[in-house]
């Protein structure tokens, strides 16, 4: 049993490098190269990382952030040598990251005495909602779990219809209306169908229009409402999903549903194609709202439970 967990164990990780490549060759490789040779942190340096963390989307509040963090503590600790300032980085990197590791595990669990555990899934169009939905599926069914999908996006054509195709994929049932119905109506047959027949997961898709901010929240609002009729205390996570190659226009995906409605996990995907994986540091500090899964691939495996230490390691190039 050691075994096998100690290799899965190690292809997570083996993922999560390959995945990360062009971030590591763009943002780090350019960190790499600045340590080479320094012995001390002056003011030129100081500039230079600072440039190459926002020009990565980083994000200016969380660059000011970590620059000064380096600065007291080169003073404090009396840097002296690249592998020092490589710790010292890749330290309070990890550190921006919002909250601890909720399952340093890397699992796909869900807390006992709760059933069905009630995911409501947010983000505009295009980001790689559904996919994620698709590939939550999977892997929670593939942990041993119940998994049930409600399809609440019922404002675009196509959205009903890929959500069942990903169901298909991973072997679970789908609750749908007609592309128009009330969705908090489908929530609520979901969670309804989900409890009679003794599910563990409900996953919910909504809308992926950004239309005006009062809009989105009484919809928002309504579906939640909806769900707490069926589910006490419903949802129990929104999930807000992010496209990692945006960079800025992320950032502000971010702002806009954190307002409309209480955005309690991020899921950031499409970071095996992109080299502004910084988003994912900036976004998770600015908003303080913990990272827990990120997309690494177009395969139904390709998602991982994130562990900020794991994934600041990979990014330093860290064992």
């Amino acid at each position: 049993m050691g075994f096998f967990k100690s290799l899965f164990s190690r292809e997570k990780k083996e993922t999560l490098d390959k995945g990360l490549e062009k971030t590591k060759e763009g943002f780090f490789g350019k960190l790499r190269r600045m340590f080479v040779g320094r012995r001390t942190i002056d003011d030129d340096f100081l500039d230079e990382l600072e440039e190459i963390l926002i020009t990565s989307d980083v994000g200016t509040e969380t660059t000011i952030k970590i620059i000064d963090r380096i600065r007291d503590r080169a003073k404090r600790d009396q840097y002296v040598g690249s592998d020092e300032l490589n710790d010292m980085l890749c330290e309070e990197i990890s550190n921006m990251l919002a909250g601890a590791d909720e399952n340093p595990k890397g699992d796909f669990t869900i807390p006992e005495g709760r059933k069905p555990y009630v995911i409501m899934v947010v983000g505009v169009n295009g980001v790689g909602k559904t996919t994620t939905i698709g590939k939550l599926a999977h892997q929670y069914k593939s942990a041993g779990y119940k998994v049930m999908l409600g399809a609440a996006d019922t404002f675009r054509a196509a959205a009903i219809e890929q959500l069942e195709e990903w169901g298909r994929r991973a072997d679970v049932p789908i609750v749908k209306q007609q592309l128009g119905s009330d969705a908090a109506a489908v929530a609520y047959d979901t969670l309804a169908s989900a409890v009679a027949q003794g599910y563990d997961v409900a996953i919910i898709d909504t809308a992926g229009r950004l239309h005006n901010k009062k809009g989105l929240m009484d919809e928002l609002t309504k579906i939640k409402k909806s769900m707490a009729k069926v589910v006490p205390g419903a949802p129990d996570e929104v999930l807000l999903v992010l496209d990692g190659s945006t960079g800025q226009n992320a950032f502000e995906q971010a702002r806009q549903f954190s307002a409309a409605t209480q955005v309690t996990h991020l899921a950031i995907t499409k970071l095996d194609g992109t080299a502004k994986g910084g988003v994912v540091i900036g976004i998770s500090d600015q908003f303080q709202i913990p990272v827990k899964y990120i997309g690494l691939g177009e395969g139904i495996n390709d998602l991982q439970v994130f562990n900020k230490r794991e994934f600041v390691g990979s990014l330093f190039g860290k064992r």
